[in-house]
């Protein structure tokens, strides 16, 4: 029993405070909140979101022990095939969910999974050793380019099931570790140029309804009793919360708010929690991309630097967006907030990001730090 306990203290010694802090914290409210609407969620729910997470808890322990450098030498090629081929499974046997194929389901699983959370840690994985790679000739064109198919593989069969809300947060946070990487902002603006261009284009490709719920995304009021329902329904469980909250097991708008236990869970949170409750999630959620960003700077290697950016910059979309959509400034795209909305596949996944950041400090060495 002491060989045990001391094996356990051993490798919880490696997790940094900090990233356990804030985890710990995020799961707590999505885990109260969840408890606080179970009567319109289920119990069954809230089963699933502890599970998860405990799950998410252990799988982070074993990420944050193992030596994230050799994952990156020696299975990045690995990664990126099993990513590759979780997207093209999804395409040919996902289900549809609205107008995407987002979810896969198997007969010997009681839930489903949703692929493109996983792969953000395996192309973020890959991606940074391509990276670390070719850094010294990331502005050769030819090179871009290789970085640009690497990434662009995953990302076009991401917009072929439709999830475009998932595409956007994987274009955000390869751009982010290009940038950090040494690209050329010439590159950067010579994208713009193009996307401006072919943006008329592709606009009158999109079919009137299409093009209703991006316009009505960004101005609910257009249509308060059609597309802008949802978001204008948010926007008024997040005011009716006040100051203080109307109380966990109290509340009203959320049990009429679509997804309110997924993409909106911030809005019932903010319902139950108030002001005071919303802005401690987002201050916790802040100061763990912070930690992310921070030891990103202390890594001794490029391939961990550009890991832990690509990740806390996956998590900064997903946190923007997913806030946009709550507060009806930003269209509604099917986006989780980190660890506080409900869903195994988030939860899980997101531990799973947050682990390989353990395992980059666990692995740091403050005297070959590559940012000062």
């Amino acid at each position: 029993m002491k060989r045990f306990g001391a094996f356990c203290r051993a490798k919880l010694a490696v997790l940094d405070p900090m990233l356990i802090v804030c985890t710990s914290i995020l799961s707590l409210f999505g885990i109260l909140t969840l408890i606080g609407g179970a009567d319109k969620f289920g119990w069954s729910r809230v089963a699933m979101q502890i599970a998860a997470t405990v799950v998410g808890f252990f799988a982070m322990v074993v990420l944050a022990n193992l030596d994230y450098r050799k994952l990156a030498e020696r299975l990045s090629p690995v990664f990126f095939g099993v990513s590759v081929l979780l997207m093209l499974l999804l395409l040919v046997m996902g289900e549809d969910e609205g107008t995407n194929k987002s979810w896969l389901y198997f007969d010997f699983l009681p839930f489903g999974i949703q692929p493109s959370e996983f792969v953000k840690t395996a192309l973020a994985i890959s991606f940074a050793y391509h990276l670390s790679r070719v850094k010294e000739r990331i502005n050769r064109p030819l090179v871009a380019l290789g970085l640009l198919g690497h990434a662009g593989v995953i990302i076009g069969l991401i917009l072929l099931t439709g999830d475009l809300g998932v595409a956007i947060i994987f274009l955000g946070f390869v751009a982010l570790m290009m940038f950090c990487a040494g690209l050329s902002l010439w590159y950067f603006l010579g994208l713009l140029v193009m996307i401006a261009i072919a943006f008329p284009i592709l606009w009158s490709q999109l079919a009137y309804y299409q093009q209703q719920r991006i316009l009505v995304g960004f101005r609910p009021e257009m249509d308060p009793l059609g597309y802008g329902y949802q978001p204008l329904l948010s926007r008024d469980a997040i005011m009716a919360g006040g100051f203080f909250g109307r109380g966990l097991l109290k509340g009203e708008i959320y049990h009429d708010l679509p997804a309110s236990h997924t993409d909106f869970i911030y809005s019932t949170l903010c319902e139950k929690m108030g002001f005071v409750g919303g802005f401690v999630v987002l201050l916790t959620l802040l100061l763990l991309v912070l930690r992310m960003i921070m030891i990103a700077s202390r890594s001794e290697r490029d391939v961990g630097a550009y890991l832990c950016v690509g990740l806390a910059a996956c998590l900064i979309w997903q946190i923007v967006i997913n806030t946009g959509m709550c507060f009806a400034v930003l269209p509604v795209v099917g986006i989780t907030l980190p660890l506080v909305s409900y869903g195994g596949s988030s939860v899980l996944a997101t531990y799973l990001m947050v682990g390989m950041v353990h395992s980059v400090h666990a692995h740091r060495n403050r005297s070959s730090a590559i940012w000062q």
